[in-house]
């Protein structure tokens, strides 16, 4: 089982941000957070986000900004591993990386509010999405740290001056708790993203917490706002729906390779998130297409 982990971020010698290309390898990464702002745009591969306690599709294109603190991790759908198959140019930053009352300036007020919007995770898409990540890669193409910082604040001008997204977590309940909460709740949902479409125990999660089974119950709820079954579900039928659209498997396959263990229960969860049963939501999804 990987954990949740705090990620420690590093800048170098003569830059206070960090601006990095990743490829295949980097989105094995686990569930972590940090105190950094990431800004995270995919230039190939597509899977599953996971952000706090939302999770969605990504494909090439995706932009996010995630405020501090938020857990998240990006996981890779059935590809073979090479490095071609996947990449993303990622820039984390602290919220006073220029200094402390930087961005507490009137010329920086639309930013600063922008930074507020972010602490639920932020996807932007429209004429913003293309025009930033466009931006993404002339930043990371840039040599010269002092462009590097000005083109950072381009950028972020031109995402707290949009109204091209689409709010990820809106609990906003786990980025606003402690570190010290946070190392308590954030590996069980680890555990969760890593297992949810397998056999899940509400003792093992309550283990990883260091609670007894009752008391999880009732803190996973005041956290999330959802039971740990409600969440469960709630993976796992996402991750159903995916597979519905995208593959050609039956029903019953997905069913359990969603992870549930009875097919009955999937198609009556199914119908009561959906408004249809799968196989209705599958023909709907392909005559909207044609």
């Amino acid at each position: 089982m990987i954990k949740a982990s705090f990620e420690v971020l590093q800048p170098g010698n003569r830059q206070s941000f960090l601006v990095r290309k990743f490829d295949q390898w980097e989105f094995d990464g686990p569930y972590h957070f940090h105190p950094e702002y990431e800004l995270t745009y995919i230039t190939k591969g597509s899977g599953k986000r996971y952000v706090g306690t939302h999770m969605e599709d990504f494909v090439p294109g995706d932009l996010v900004l995630l405020g501090p603190n938020l857990p998240h991790c990006w996981k890779l759908a059935n590809i073979e591993k090479t490095q071609n198959e996947a990449g993303a140019i990622v820039v984390q930053f602290t919220g006073n990386f220029l200094g402390e009352e930087f961005f507490d300036k009137p010329e920086m007020q639309d930013i600063s509010k922008l930074f507020k919007r972010a602490t639920s995770g932020l996807r932007f898409n429209g004429n913003t999405q293309a025009m930033v990540n466009m931006a993404m890669m002339e930043l990371n193409a840039e040599e010269s740290n002092f462009i590097k910082m000005l083109k950072l604040l381009d950028i972020l001008n031109q995402l707290s001056l949009s109204n091209e997204f689409i709010q990820l977590d809106q609990s906003q309940r786990i980025s606003e708790r402690s570190v010290a909460e946070q190392e308590r709740i954030n590996p069980v949902f680890a555990y969760l993203v890593e297992n949810f479409r397998e056999s899940v125990s509400l003792n093992k999660a309550a283990a990883i917490a260091n609670m007894t089974p009752n008391a999880f119950c009732k803190y996973f709820k005041k956290v999330t706002r959802k039971t740990f079954i409600e969440t469960i579900i709630e993976y796992r039928l996402n991750y159903a729906t995916q597979q519905l659209v995208q593959t050609d498997k039956p029903i019953s396959e997905i069913a359990f390779d969603s992870g549930f263990g009875d097919v009955s229960h999937f198609y009556k969860m199914f119908k009561v998130k959906m408004g249809l049963s799968p196989l209705n939501y599958r023909k709907t999804f392909m005559r909207d297409l044609n």
